[in-house]
């Protein structure tokens, strides 16, 4: 059921390196136009980096790996555009709609094409208060599933990092700190909590997912790469401006799979943009350390 482009087919056959990317991010985590600016900036970078990028939607009920121009700009500007999770996939392709992937999605589609390596912005995770909500990101169950390596900058500050990690520990997930003894909280740099493992280059990043994959271990790799110092904004700065746009999501009634786009959406208004500057930047980042790591990969 997948379509593949040519591009993404061939450097697959030929065993090239190829990065997967998600779309959610374009439609649901930035505003228009820097959402489309983003994902062309992104691919960029990709390519730079000498691998073959794969963007990932459901186009027409058609899971698509790879995108045009064209594709771009109409998951970045049309609003009918849906939230893709797991559960949403049989929904969007039987009716033919449009779709864009999260974390879990993108990943499962991905591992369908045979492509290993995925760079995202940042993971979903236990939210906070999921003591009573259980409002726990699928994200990290199809890490406990699906063989593909998630570059990303830690998980969402919004979320509940600490239990994050536990339970990511739980599923048997391995969590790197990529040049880094403390996990990183995609604004920040820095949130409290230790890497549970750390690597220094592209090539151990490699070796590790090659050796969990050949023990028979299925299930994905965390690369949690922190975002460039010039870019981040200090932890206790954005935890400020999160726990206003908590109380504000509180306050609306807004739970479930539309809380963390209001979220972001809400942050980057209370920060004056500030957050969707350090957003764009950790996911160039994030882009250059996963062509980098697909290439180490597909070497071996």
């Amino acid at each position: 059921m997948l379509t593949v482009t040519d591009e993404v087919r061939d450097a697959l056959a030929s065993g090239q390196p190829v990065v997967a990317l998600e779309s959610t991010i374009i439609s649901h985590g930035m505003p228009y136009p820097q959402n489309v600016e983003m994902a062309r900036t992104v691919e960029g970078i990709v390519r730079d980096g000498g691998a073959v990028p794969a963007t990932i939607a459901v186009l027409h009920g058609r899971p698509t790996i790879g995108l045009s121009a064209d594709d771009l700009e109409l998951l970045a500007s049309d609003a009918s555009v849906m939230k893709v999770s797991i559960r949403d996939l049989p929904y969007v392709v039987s009716r033919g709609l449009h779709g864009a992937t999260t974390v879990a999605s993108t990943m499962r589609l991905a591992a369908l094409a045979g492509i290993r390596v995925f760079v995202t912005g940042g993971l979903g995770g236990v939210h906070r208060g999921a003591e009573t909500s259980y409002d726990v990101s699928a994200d990290l169950t199809e890490l406990a599933t699906t063989s593909v390596a998630v570059v990303c900058a830690g998980v969402k500050s919004i979320l509940d990092i600490g239990l994050t990690l536990e339970k990511l520990e739980t599923l048997g997930v391995p969590v790197l700190g990529y040049g880094t003894d403390e996990f990183p909280s995609f604004y920040s740099r820095s949130s409290g909590f230790a890497a549970p493992m750390r690597v220094d280059s592209p090539a151990e990043v490699a070796a590790l997912v090659r050796a969990k994959w050949d023990l028979g271990l299925a299930g994905g790799v965390v690369v949690a790469n922190p975002i460039p110092a010039e870019s981040e904004i200090p932890a206790e700065e954005i935890g400020v401006i999160i726990e206003q746009a908590l109380a504000d999501m509180d306050r609306l009634g807004i739970t479930g799979k539309d809380a963390t786009p209001y979220l972001l959406g809400r942050i980057v208004e209370i920060s004056g943009g500030a957050s969707l500057t350090a957003n764009i930047a950790l996911v160039e980042h994030n882009a250059r350390l996963g062509a980098a790591i697909a290439r180490e990969h597909a070497a071996r």
